[in-house]
């Protein structure tokens, strides 16, 4: 679990530097795409996965009795977070940031640290990273192994289409990685856990031997240019 710097890179103390904060979530981070849809989508009774919400989306979850808000993306200079962090305060809302990327292999630590996540977070919670497609995808996959008891077979229905993951371009290394385990890992008798744990488990070789397709990263890097 990674805490946030105390300073955020927008000042919301004062009219204008809120004014400042909005225009530049709704441009820059292109939150104008995201005031009539959310991508949400409860995986279990306890969590939800979605893609980042405004304050106002914040109060709605909290009405629906979210306790905790895990922001995957990390930004903590940017405008999406100095609004995520100020909403999450007013609110009473748990804001707990676990960084994550959706072009690499997560590092042992990382995995590990997802584990440790999941079995310490006052639920209900609402998970989100930027579109709820990429990094809510594989935090999801980990969730719905490590806390519901899922086989890795299984859990990796949460980085489908239906919640808008591309695993045709650089996003689909996180495919990979778990691809990687039931060709390797399971065949062997491990747990994806002991896999991971295991010096078979090499973040840098995999994303070197995945392989992306030409139109999917065209998708995925310059027309929904995902984060």
């Amino acid at each position: 679990m990674m805490d946030a710097p105390n300073k955020p890179g927008f000042n919301l103390t004062s009219p204008l530097g809120r004014a400042q904060a909005v225009a530049d979530y709704l441009w820059n981070d292109h939150a104008y795409l995201r005031l009539g849809f959310s991508n949400a989508h409860w995986i279990s009774e306890e969590l939800v996965r979605a893609n980042q919400p405004w304050p106002h989306q914040l109060a709605d979850w909290k009405a629906r009795g979210i306790r905790t808000v895990v922001n995957l993306r990390g930004g903590f200079d940017a405008s999406f977070h100095a609004l995520e962090k100020d909403a999450c305060a007013r609110l009473g809302l748990i804001l707990v940031d676990f960084t994550i990327t959706s072009r690499e292999v997560p590092s042992r630590e990382r995995v590990l640290g997802a584990k440790a996540l999941f079995e310490t977070l006052e639920y209900p919670a609402f998970m989100h990273c930027k579109s709820g497609a990429d990094r809510a995808g594989i935090m999801s996959v980990l969730y719905m192994h490590f806390r519901k008891g899922l086989p890795i077979r299984e859990a990796m229905e949460q980085l489908s289409f239906r919640y808008l993951h591309i695993r045709h371009g650089k996003t689909g290394v996180l495919d990979y990685t778990f691809a990687k385990y039931l060709t390797e890992g399971e065949p062997a008798g491990m747990t994806f856990l002991e896999w991971v744990e295991s010096p078979l488990y090499d973040p840098a070789a995999m994303k070197a031997e995945f392989r992306t397709n030409m139109w999917g990263n065209i998708l995925t890097e310059s027309v929904l240019r995902r984060e």
